[in-house]
């Protein structure tokens, strides 16, 4: 499938205050989950132990624009090596919105780690309030019970998007050059749900795993990095072809696309983001029907330096 080539919006880069890093960094670096609800934008990165949260208002003029807060999920502070950083790191690759579930009434954001190390196997469930802020305290998940049999099945296990739609649960492993497609393993929600709110004390089994075969850019395959959740069932990804043989080492990004996928698991369009920014997380705004109907997307990017401002950028697609 021929891709169209699309420009994305810059909007802004993810600056946060001074003070509320733990290293007194000025911006993420390492976006890698996003997630719009109600007034609010949700953003994990992949080598921090915070969540952000910003509002989304109509206007993004630089000087209206408000830092992220950071919302602590895990204890501690990570080292400021890179090296020793990225050893320690949850990874936190994937955030998703969740429908109501047992005790959750109005929902709940899930952040998983990539499961890509032992160290990786963890998530954070946060429950939210009628308007999509965060209300409560946070419940850490452990996630090897339902990763083991999954890391048998792959070489080199990277979870690295999740989201619900026509009543399952899916997660998303990324592939990389030395296994090149990406899948999508699928779980009954009903089932998936009772796990992770312990009302029963083992993880339901994946009812299929869909190899995704997105094809490659000068011989680097284009792997999955995030994805949503659309009506009826159908879903919308991006996808990178980033040059590295492994789960584990970053690569020069050679191109980044966008995919709109059907109920059936049928890849209906795909679109090339002009520039090649490294996107690793995708939310859905907003979707018009009718004539002229499009799909407002946000995505957020990972520039693999800590001296680089993950940013926000927006496009609009037509309707499939």
């Amino acid at each position: 499938m021929k891709s169209k080539i699309i420009v994305p919006e810059f909007l802004r880069e993810l600056n946060v205050h001074l003070h509320d890093h733990p290293h007194g960094h000025a911006w993420l670096s390492a976006a890698s989950g996003l997630v719009c609800t109600g007034a609010r934008a949700y953003v994990i990165a992949d080598d921090e132990h915070h969540l952000g949260c910003f509002a989304l208002g109509a206007s993004f003029d630089e000087d209206k624009l408000e830092p992220l807060t950071l919302v602590r999920l895990f204890a501690g502070d990570l080292p400021r090596d890179k090296g020793k950083r990225k050893k320690a790191k949850p990874d936190l690759e994937s955030l998703s919105l969740l429908p109501p579930l047992p005790a959750y009434p109005y929902g709940a954001l899930l952040a998983i780690g990539s499961g890509s190390r032992v160290t990786r196997c963890q998530a954070v469930l946060l429950p939210l309030d009628l308007t999509g802020a965060l209300r409560g305290s946070n419940v850490r998940l452990e996630l090897e019970a339902l990763y083991e049999p999954l890391d048998a099945g792959f070489d080199g296990l990277n979870i690295e998007g999740a989201f619900v739609t026509g009543g399952q649960f899916h997660l998303l492993q990324r592939g990389n050059k030395s296994k090149t497609t990406s899948a999508r393993i699928t779980y009954p929600w009903p089932a998936m749900a009772a796990w992770l709110t312990g009302q029963v004390p083992q993880p339901p089994t994946a009812t299929s795993i869909q190899e995704l075969d997105l094809g490659c850019v000068e011989g680097v395959p284009l792997s999955i990095t995030d994805a949503a959740a659309l009506p009826a069932g159908s879903w919308v990804f991006c996808a990178v072809a980033e040059k590295t043989d492994n789960s584990y080492h970053d690569g020069a990004c050679l191109a980044s696309i966008i995919g709109i996928v059907n109920s059936h698991g049928e890849l209906m369009q795909k679109y090339r983001l002009q520039g090649a920014p490294k996107v690793e997380g995708i939310a859905v705004v907003s979707k018009h029907e009718g004539v002229g109907g499009n799909l407002q997307l946000l995505l957020v990017t990972d520039a693999d330096d800590p001296n680089i401002a993950s940013q926000l950028l927006r496009v609009l697609l037509p309707l499939p």
